[in-house]
């Protein structure tokens, strides 16, 4: 069948059964993107929360491991460029991040009244969560020295805490972080968490404060 001209002819063609000679001559049709690390960047953008490169490969139709080859050497080149943003792997999926050289930067935007995500008091709350967990709103409030409910429920609506269990001797609900906090912070596990648990009170100074009042 003689090849048409444009996106026309093009549907025609692999209609006919010539697709596979089509992608012979021309690799990157398929991908519907100039190349494939442009498609890969496309789609990375695109989604909200980090995709695996199986992910990815099934959507581009190129092999898993050519896909992870592309993905390292784009993350390779925005270092190597010095660019504002960083292509990193998490827990087994990739994700843009921006890039540790603007930290300062973006944790002044961040803090920024205007900006601000979370307050201050949301802050100080998912930080005793986050290095204290499993903990009860009662500890958390009197790590804190005030009440948290609020500041809990605003935390939990935002994906950041959960439920994860319940203390069998005080019947009190125990709250923990998710995997989106996790994501958010761009870490594998709560291990790699910057070392300052040692600045909040323990347990067990906590029940020795609430027994002698």
């Amino acid at each position: 069948m003689k090849k048409g001209r444009g996106p026309v002819g093009d549907v025609v063609d692999l209609r006919s059964g010539s697709a596979e000679a089509l992608f012979a001559a021309e690799p990157e049709t398929e991908l519907g993107a100039p190349s494939r690390g442009a498609a890969l960047e496309a789609l990375l953008l695109l989604a909200d929360e980090p995709v695996s490169s199986l992910t990815l490969a099934e959507l581009t139709g190129c092999p898993e491991p050519d896909v992870v080859s592309e993905l390292l050497r784009l993350s390779t080149g925005y270092r190597r460029d010095g660019r504002g943003f960083d292509l990193r792997e998490v827990g087994g999926a990739w994700r843009f991040y921006t890039s540790d050289t603007c930290s300062e930067l973006v944790a002044r935007y961040a803090t920024d009244g205007r900006q601000a995500r979370l307050t201050q008091a949301a802050l100080e709350t998912l930080a005793i969560i986050a290095y204290r967990q499993p903990v009860s709103r009662a500890r958390i409030g009197a790590i804190r020295g005030v009440s948290c409910d609020g500041v809990v429920r605003t935390l939990v609506a935002r994906g950041l805490v959960t439920e994860i269990g319940e203390d069998t001797v005080a019947g009190a609900v125990l709250f923990g972080t998710t995997a989106y906090f996790l994501d958010r912070m761009g870490i594998s596990s709560l291990e790699e968490l910057p070392p300052i648990a040692e600045h909040l009170p323990s347990f067990d100074s906590l029940d020795e404060l609430l027994e002698s009042q």
